[in-house]
């Protein structure tokens, strides 16, 4: 019997703010934001191509050129500016939540959403990607543990909190907009 494609319906979005995806790099910010996105009928951005647009280079050179501490304060600005804007669908860097200036514009600008990947699947899709800068190391897996322990505490202040580990898309997307829909309706009350 041939396999089924799973379907996603669309669904009027029911937040009246951005949705605000959060997370370690690899967990899958930016496939999910774009499925999202469709289901919801909403623009998709992805904040690190907003910063190389910004920056006229890919975010390796960058961060490699201007430190990660440089690097952090252009992202907050593009992050306000974004969080500003039109309500859409937005996948931050894994590193942008860590900012207290932007974590606050997220609490009155947008709705944020944890997407707490078991940290195999992340490993499992960071592996061989040389476009992390953070992973360009001997033993980029100890540098995803080790930044997951750090990042961990702010990431657990978003407003949903998704875990997941081997789910398909699919499930994971129908848990999301179901997740959503609750928030939603635990904010009318």
């Amino acid at each position: 019997m041939p396999e089924q494609k799973e379907t996603i319906l669309h669904f009027p979005y029911p937040l009246n703010r951005t949705l605000f995806l959060v997370g370690m790099m690899g967990c899958g910010k930016s496939s999910i934001g774009r499925r999202l996105a469709r289901i919801y009928s909403l623009p998709f951005i992805d904040a690190d191509q907003e910063i190389e647009k910004a920056g006229g280079a890919d975010i390796c050179y960058l961060f490699k050129r201007y430190g990660e501490e440089d690097f952090r304060r252009v992202e907050e600005r593009i992050m306000a500016r974004l969080l500003n804007g039109k309500k859409c669908i937005l996948a931050s860097g894994g590193g942008a939540f860590l900012s207290e200036a932007t974590r606050k514009t997220v609490k009155e600008k947008a709705v944020s959403v944890f997407l707490d990947a078991h940290i195999d699947a992340i490993i499992r899709n960071t592996a061989g990607r040389t476009h992390r800068p953070l992973l360009n190391v001997d033993n980029p897996q100890a540098v995803i543990r080790e930044l997951l322990e750090k990042r961990r505490p702010f990431y657990e202040q978003a407003d949903i909190s998704i875990k997941y580990k081997e789910e398909t898309m699919g499930q994971l997307l129908r848990l999301l907009v179901r997740e959503i829909n609750d928030f939603a309706q635990r904010r009318k009350k």
